[in-house]
């Protein structure tokens, strides 16, 4: 491979945005207290700026895949990271949750946009075999966002102010921005690929059915809105996802030109490959969401002193992903994305041998295992499923990454929150019980549970992967 067949400035492009995208999903998290504060608000009512983005970015992802595979890429890119930079400016200036959380909405819409079209364009700015590099280069972008985002937040937090944490993300955005129009006037751009006229239409129908049964099935697994609903509310909600589902797949099927075409799930790689995402997705944050609370309240350590140790984590996924990558264009995806899970299952695994008087090396064990596992899974899942499917439908397959790993993490925290409460109960022999470290050794079995059920989700992941077949790369 010669430097000469890498598009460069547009490699460079598509990662800046997705560094930006990582800095986005970390930055605004360690500021939820000192922003409900000063906004006069609870933890639960700051909880919904999360899934307002959140619930925006899952819930658009594969309609702007689908509005860049037709309409091109890095025009959506470029509207995406304007969308993201007025919606940085305004949740800076929010005067109270409600106007933060419609704010938060807005900047999620941005991030559905360039995200569903960054890793297909990185794919697109560099030769075929080298597909596993290019999301490497992607997977390091984003995780390089996770590692400087929390850190960096804190300290504009302690020496600014928390509405500078929204303002640090603009010239971010807009230094993406200058980089499109530079691509553009170059003609700096990827070829289009041809798409029948019959199939250019966009299926508003479809997408309005999309994001209704999106928007519901969040609702239905995050466990936040499910408590604040009554029981009758909750069976709607229920009927009311099925409904919207079943409504999305008739229309899909009828369809000329579908949102998502469902004949791309006849292709084992990505039908897999997707199953794959979500096991593990949920795995991670069944393993990963309980041990701030271990080290805070068991291990007795200061937050800042956590802070340096969840470091690990994306150090190990910075540096080791363009080697994944290259490893992903000589090996395949299916053989570094299993042994990546593998990781995963070995810390899920290890996390639930962890006991109240541990050394806080062990619990830096199971998140360097974590992010050895992201290192490896991630550029190779990702690979996998967007080199597999015809170059006219990367934009879908790319949107089909962030909501299938989104709607995992949710599920994982609703279905972490559920096995650790039945678990404290269960030990602590209260069928009433809350769990807290208050019980430490009570919390630490429960924790272990929760370990050991994300270390099997994980191992079910690994099957799923290791059934995937061998790459096949569309043409």
């Amino acid at each position: 491979m010669t430097t000469a067949k890498i598009n460069w400035l547009l490699l460079v492009n598509a990662a800046l945005g997705n560094f930006l995208a990582g800095t986005t999903s970390r930055i605004f998290s360690v500021s939820l207290p000192t922003v409900a504060h000063s906004l006069e608000t609870t933890i639960v009512g700051i909880s919904w700026a999360v899934i307002a983005y959140q619930i925006s970015q899952i819930s658009l992802s594969l309609i702007f895949g689908r509005i860049g595979d037709i309409y091109g890429r890095q025009t959506l890119f470029g509207f995406g990271l304007m969308v993201s930079s007025v919606a940085a400016l305004l949740c800076g200036l929010s005067q109270n949750v409600t106007q933060l959380i419609l704010f938060r909405l807005f900047q999620g819409v941005g991030a559905s946009m360039t995200q569903s079209q960054g890793r297909a364009l990185a794919m697109e700015s560099m030769p075929k075999e080298a597909s596993g590099r290019a999301q490497g280069y992607m997977t390091t972008a984003f995780h390089s966002g996770v590692l400087v985002g929390p850190s960096l937040g804190g300290l504009i937090i302690d020496y600014i102010h928390w509405r500078a944490i929204f303002f640090f993300l603009i010239p971010i955005a807009l230094a993406g921005i200058i980089l499109t129009l530079v691509n553009r006037m170059k003609g700096n751009t990827p070829e289009r690929v041809a798409v029948d006229d019959a199939q250019k239409t966009i299926d508003y129908i479809g997408a309005l059915l999309l994001i209704a049964a999106t928007v519901t099935l969040i609702a239905v697994i995050d466990h936040r809105i499910m408590e604040s609903l009554a029981s009758a509310m909750r069976a709607v909600l229920i009927a009311a996802f099925a409904l919207f589902f079943l409504g999305f797949l008739q229309r899909e099927r009828s369809t000329a030109s579908p949102i998502l075409d469902l004949s791309l799930f006849r292709i084992r790689m990505f039908s897999l490959s997707s199953a794959t995402l979500l096991l593990v997705g949920v795995a991670q944050v069944m393993i990963g969401f309980l041990l701030p609370f271990y080290l805070q309240d068991v291990l007795h350590l200061t937050p800042s002193f956590i802070g340096l140790l969840f470091i690990s984590a994306p150090v190990f996924t910075v540096t080791l992903s363009p080697l994944v990558g290259w490893a992903v264009d000589k090996l395949g995806p299916r053989l570094p994305a299993t042994v990546g899970i593998g990781f995963l299952v070995a810390a899920g695994f290890f996390g639930s041998f962890l006991s109240t008087d541990s050394h806080w090396t062990a619990a830096v064990g199971v998140l360097a295992l974590w992010g050895l596992a992201t290192a490896m899974f991630f550029t190779s899942n990702h690979t996998a499923m967007i080199s597999c499917v015809p170059p006219q439908h990367r934009g879908v397959a790319t949107g089909a990454i962030y909501v299938v790993f989104g709607l995992g993490t949710t599920f994982g925290v609703s279905l972490g929150t559920l096995l650790l409460t039945a678990a404290f109960r269960y030990y602590s022999g209260d069928p009433a019980a809350t769990p807290t470290p208050a019980n430490p050794m009570v919390f630490v079995q429960a924790m272990n549970f929760s370990f050991l059920v994300g270390g099997c989700m994980a191992l079910a992941a690994m099957f799923c992967s290791a059934l995937r077949g061998e790459r096949k790369q569309a043409q």
